[in-house]
C-alpha cells in the first residue's frame, strides 16, 4: 500500500513547515522499503501549489510545485504548512479545495499557522487544536469554537491532526508515520534522520 502524501506550497510559506514532513515521509519509506526489501514507495511525498508557477518561500527559497490544486493524485495524507498565511485565508477556491481533499482523505495534518487554514475550512470546528506558540491567542480570538492547545508538540484529532511551530511539524510526522506503520518505524526513521525525537520514548 502507498500513502499519497500531498503537500500544500505557496508563497511565504515557511520552509521547515514543509521541508521537515517531506524529508519525514521520503526518509520513512526509503528506511521500510530497505527493511521489507520491497521497492514500492510506502509514502508518495509531493507538493502541490494553486499553480505550478513557481513559489517563494519565507528567506527567498523558490519552490516548483509538483502539481497544481486542479490535477493532483489522490491525496491519503494531506499536510497544509504554516507560514505567512494572510493572503491564503483570503482564497475561497484554496479553502473549498483543503475541504475538498479532507473529505477524501484518511488524515489531513496542519503545521504552524496552517492550523489557521485548516480552521477557515471549518475542520476544526469544536475541536482541539494548536498552532505555534505566538499564534494561539490569534486562532483562539479568530476562531472561539477551537479548543486551543498550548505547550503541546501536536494534537491529535483521529482525522485531523495539528503541530505548533516549524520543527514541531517533524514531530507530528514522525508521529503520524507510527500511526500509519508503528513507532518502530518512526524511531528508525528518525534515527536514520540523527533525529532526536524525544516524543518516540514516551
Amino acid at each position: 500500500m502507498t500513502i499519497n502524501t500531498g503537500i500544500l506550497i505557496y508563497n511565504d510559506v515557511e520552509v521547515l513547515d514543509f521541508a521537515g514532513p517531506f524529508e519525514v515521509f521520503s526518509t520513512a519509506s526509503r528506511v521500510k522499503s530497505r527493511q521489507d526489501n520491497d521497492d514500492v514507495p510506502f509514502f508518495n511525498v509531493f507538493t502541490i501549489g494553486e499553480t505550478k508557477s513557481l513559489k517563494i518561500a519565507r528567506g527567498g527559497l523558490k519552490i516548483s510545485p509538483e502539481y497544481d490544486i486542479n490535477k493532483h493524485p489522490d491525496i491519503d495524507l494531506l499536510i497544509i504548512p504554516g507560514g505567512i498565511v494572510i493572503k491564503e485565508l483570503e482564497k475561497d477556491h484554496i479553502i473549498s479545495w483543503i475541504k475538498t481533499c479532507d473529505e477524501q482523505s484518511k488524515i489531513t495534518a496542519s503545521v504552524c499557522t496552517g492550523a489557521f487554514l485548516l480552521a477557515k475550512a471549518g475542520l476544526l470546528n469544536s475541536k482541539c487544536a494548536t498552532t505555534h506558540y505566538e499564534d494561539v491567542q490569534d486562532l483562539e480570538n479568530m476562531f472561539p469554537n477551537i479548543r486551543v492547545k498550548r505547550n503541546v508538540p501536536w494534537v491529535d484529532e483521529n482525522n485531523i491532526v495539528t503541530s505548533a511551530g516549524i520543527s514541531a511539524g517533524i514531530d507530528m510526522s514522525l508521529y503520524l508515520v507510527s500511526r500509519f506503520s508503528n513507532k518502530k518505524l518512526a524511531e528508525d526513521t528518525a534515527r536514520q534522520m540523527e533525529y532526536f525525537w524525544k516524543y518516540g520514548k514516551k
